[in-house]
């Protein structure tokens, strides 16, 4: 079996970057813009590889016979892999203040590392493979969320001291990493009890060959285990984007770790779930879609409904944005559980479901690291603090403020947040093709009540300015470290370059 490097190249240099990262603080010792600088520098080489790699024909390797490829290189993969790397490179922007007072190896290394799990998911067609790469992307995030419990008020300077060396902190950065660990291995655990029961009526791991043998056997198709096997599988992936029952690490975890790794978890962590349950849907499971169909159904209004109500009731930011993420999983959810529930389904409504779920999490995902890395800009990178905190910080830091209220208003669906309009737009617009009114209008309901408490934030971004808030104070030293506004601004970029012109996402994710 020959092994195609050039369709290789892409996971080499995202696992490159990660040995890049570790070498470059031991040669500069405590030199954290050398390790930034390398860790940087690799991230783009592995988006621009990607990108090369992509544009020829589709390239395979790992194959099988007529079984199948375990690693296909195709246009769909190299944005997934672009995606990744683009999302590292920000939040390594957003980080250039926590790499002050973190670990800088240690820290850029795993960063990478996630991201090498990430680049590798995009390309996976295979069971094994796709849970191995979904668990390289996660892996490291247990340690970088308990990373903030490493800074001491001796090695940071000023609110940001308090923010990560005091007790307290350190107690929410360990709670949260244990809490993402816990319930992580419970539902890895679920996901492989789901992908062996999958291998053992069908005989086969890679997509094609479970697509045929589901297709080609009702008997399969129809056995109860496989019905389980299903179920569980997708169960399990839902994890990732903490989707309800498996949501409950979010909030703790989110508000626990850095402020730019929670922008992490919020955006790549959910990518790759979603990227894992598109595969297996589109690939896969295609033929047993009316057994996942209810499942998906129900996860998606659950996670929709409980994120909004929750988040109506939070009084911390991170913890808000944490819930308003399970909310977004939800209509990220609702495309593939309308089309499960349709009937008579055609390539054209799979490509139309599958479309308005990437595109989704593309508007979703600039939108976020816009929000995230405002909170970073105004307050500080190791805690986000209070919502009250951002009272009258329009004040100090308008620009900051208006893209902060951009990426609010984005998730809200409003306009002048037209890439989060156009996202609403797309979902309800593949639901009601497919015959799912019914999911449209829950869709719909939960959007009016996520416009109470982002419109909450908005107003206290805006509105008169608190005199004991730190927000009008000075600036936090974190904002005025370049890095942070360049990755703060790219993401406001895209926002709007994409909220004038969304066919651009929408023509790539088909």
């Amino acid at each position: 079996m020959s092994i195609d490097n050039v369709a290789l190249l892409p996971a080499y240099i995202a696992a490159g970057t990660a040995l890049l990262a570790f070498v470059a603080d031991l040669v500069a010792p405590g030199r954290h813009r050398v390790v930034l600088a390398a860790t940087a520098a690799g991230a783009i080489a592995t988006g621009v590889a990607a990108i090369l790699v992509g544009q020829g024909d589709t390239r395979a390797t790992f194959c099988a016979g007529q079984v199948g490829c375990s690693y296909v290189a195709d246009h769909t993969a190299a944005l997934v892999a672009a995606l990744f790397a683009g999302l590292t490179l920000l939040v390594l922007g957003l980080s250039a203040g926590a790499v002050r007072r973190l670990p800088p190896g240690e820290y850029c290394f795993l960063l990478a590392a996630s991201m090498t799990g990430g680049v590798v998911l995009g390309y996976a067609r295979d069971l094994i493979s796709l849970i191995v790469a979904l668990e390289t992307l996660t892996l490291p995030l247990y340690l970088l969320v308990g990373l903030r419990a490493r800074v001491t008020p001796e090695t940071g300077a000023g609110r940001e001291a308090r923010d990560g060396g005091d007790p307290t902190s350190r107690l929410a950065s360990a709670q949260g990493s244990f809490t993402f660990f816990v319930v992580s291995v419970v539902s890895s655990a679920i996901a492989l009890l789901g992908a062996a029961l999958l291998y053992a009526t069908t005989g086969a791991v890679h997509f094609g060959a479970v697509n045929a043998a589901l297709a080609g056997n009702p008997q399969v198709r129809d056995m109860p285990l496989t019905g389980v096997a299903v179920v569980l599988l997708l169960a399990g992936l839902s994890f990732k984007v903490a989707a309800v029952p498996f949501h409950a690490w979010a909030p703790v975890t989110y508000d626990g770790g850095p402020v730019p790794i929670a922008a992490y978890l919020s955006t790549a962590s959910k990518l790759g779930g979603v990227i894992a349950i598109v595969s297996l849907t589109s690939h896969a499971l295609g033929p047993s879609l009316n057994l996942a169909g209810p499942a998906l159904a129900v996860l998606a209004v659950l996670t929709m409904t409980v994120g909004n109500l929750a988040a109506l009731r939070q009084t911390r930011m991170v913890r808000l944005l944490a819930w308003s993420s399970i909310a977004q999983a939800g209509y990220i959810l609702a495309p593939l559980g309308g089309l499960a529930l349709a009937r008579g389904r055609t390539s054209e409504a799979v490509g139309t479901a599958v479309a308005a779920v990437l595109g989704y999490t593309f508007f979703y995902v600039i939108l976020e690291v816009a929000a995230f890395g405002s909170i970073v800009a105004l307050r500080g990178d190791l805690d986000g603090g209070t919502i009250d905190e951002y009272r009258g910080a329009v004040r100090r830091s308008p620009l900051v403020v208006s893209v902060f209220v951009l990426a609010l208003v984005g998730l809200a669906g409003l306009p002048p947040g037209l890439a989060g309009l156009f996202a609403k737009v797309v979902v309800v617009r593949s639901l009601l093709s497919g015959g799912s009114t019914w999911l449209a209008i829950v869709v719909a309901l939960n959007a009016v009540i996520g416009l109470a408490y982002y419109l909450r934030v908005a107003a206290a971004l805006v509105g008169p300015a608190n005199a004991t808030s730190p927000a009008a104070a000075a600036p936090a030293p974190a904002a005025r470290r370049w890095p942070v506004l360049a990755a703060l601004g790219a993401a406001a970029v895209a926002a709007v370059v994409v909220g004038f012109a969304p066919q651009l996402v929408l023509s790539a994710v088909r």
